[in-house]
């Protein structure tokens, strides 16, 4: 690496990356121990986030017990949106507020985990949305100081927000799906209950299955962080620092985890080893993205999510909704196709992890190798055909891409240089595969 190294210095970029992640505690049971882990942080009166449906399941009655027998006092908050908007960020920010907290609880999916990051951040920094909302949507400002205490615990095995210091809404009157990203919205604690992946129906184990793959493989093929200009200080260094040695062994165990469990989690519930498998690799996935970051494939799918017009798939509640792990996975395929050429071994070495014969393979096989694995995954759990699936046509194509170009967070830390005329290409060959 010495000589890697020293062509970074030379030329600006970076030479040093860094490693975050919150507190996780893992395992059969863990949401027992809520309450006492709040408590050691300082919180007396706490806001639960959740939503309806999680509500209802008995994951909920746990986490009430714990806090209930910690005496601290929970303030619940239900009326959590599935993928989340502006509106219901400040619905949740407005209830912390009154509620007056002093830590937040989230349990459920990602969505719910992302609104209890926008709750703590605005109840405690005030501010009109586009404030903290990454450019050029919004306005990109860096979080003044430190927010509340916030233990994350995730009841779908996907999106790893309970490691991430990002949180992902609509921004309804834009039609952009956009977020906030800062080290500061990083959960203080993680409790991953594997348990709680027994109630999801197949569809969700799916499409949440895929988010965990893509967060890896887009991690392990992402811009390396050698290739990122040097940070003004060094707190500047941005979340996705691009692949890195720490990133790269979450990401490869989470590969070969998804291979191998993945199809048995969605075929049957009863599958405890597969589904607590796949939560697991969520977690270490989630822990790569979250120092490495992601690109082009989530990129897509923030348009492809937030322009739906009529999809609506099973599992999900009812309504136009494409399930985020599934957009990023109907456009995985075209990008690692179109890509490979920016990290051939990398590729290469993804495929094989994913199942496929490498065996006299050169590196310039990898991206078809690698789409093709992709793509049969899919196939195996009911993932849609591409985004043509997901009801898009080619008539869609520029407006897909103009939904897109906002991303440049994410398309920074592509491999290459991503411009309207490379998302165009990349958008047709997701049509269908």
């Amino acid at each position: 690496m010495t000589c890697r190294h020293l062509a970074a210095a030379a030329s600006g970029c970076d030479t040093a990356f860094t490693v975050d992640a919150s507190r996780v505690t893992f395992g059969p049971g863990a949401l027992g121990e809520v309450g006492d882990r709040a408590r050691s942080l300082g919180m007396r009166r706490v806001m639960v986030v959740t939503d309806p449906r999680v509500r209802a399941l008995p994951w909920f009655d746990d986490v009430v017990r714990s806090l209930a027998a910690s005496t601290i006092d929970a303030a619940i908050f239900d009326a959590v949106a599935i993928e989340p908007t502006d509106g219901s960020f400040d619905e949740a920010a407005r209830f912390a507020r009154d509620a007056r907290v002093d830590g937040y609880i989230s349990l459920g999916g990602g969505s719910v985990i992302d609104t209890a990051k926008a709750a703590n951040l605005y109840a405690t920094h005030p501010a009109s949305l586009r404030t903290y909302v990454n450019a050029p949507v919004g306005d990109g400002q860096a979080i003044p100081g430190p927010l509340a205490p916030h233990i994350a615990c995730p009841t779908t095995c996907g999106t790893g927000s309970e490691v991430t210091g990002i949180a992902i809404f609509d921004w309804v009157s834009l039609h952009a799906k956009t977020g906030i990203a800062s080290p500061r919205l990083r959960p203080s604690e993680a409790i991953v209950d594997p348990r709680t992946t027994e109630t999801l129906p197949a569809n969700v184990v799916a499409a949440s299955g895929m988010d965990v793959l893509s967060h890896a493989l887009e991690s392990f093929t992402a811009r390396p962080f050698t290739l990122r200009a040097a940070p003004a200080t060094p707190t500047a260094r941005p979340l996705s620092q691009g692949s890195n040695p720490w990133s790269d062994l979450g990401c490869r165990e989470a590969i070969r985890l998804a291979h191998t469990y993945l199809a048995r989690a969605v075929a049957d519930a009863t599958d405890r080893e597969a589904r607590e498998q796949i939560m697991w690799a969520a977690t270490l996935a989630g822990i790569a993205f979250g120092n490495a970051g992601v690109h082009a494939p989530h990129a897509m799918a923030y348009a492809v999510a937030g322009r739906v017009r009529d999809f609506s798939p099973a599992g999900y509640p009812s309504g136009p909704i494409v399930p985020h792990g599934m957009a990023v996975a109907v456009n995985a395929p075209s990008v690692f196709r179109a890509f490979a050429q920016f990290g051939a071994a990398r590729h290469l070495e993804c495929a094989g992890l994913l199942g496929a014969d490498t065996r006299g393979a050169s590196e310039t096989d990898g991206g078809t190798l690698l789409a093709d694995r992709v793509i049969a995954l899919s196939r195996t759990i009911g993932i849609p055909n591409g985004i043509s699936g997901v009801g898009y046509t080619e008539a869609d194509i520029d407006d897909l891409v103009a939904g897109t170009l906002p991303q440049q967070r994410l398309l920074a830390n592509a491999p290459c240089h991503v411009d309207a005329a490379c998302l165009r290409e990349l958008f047709h060959h997701a049509l269908s595969y």
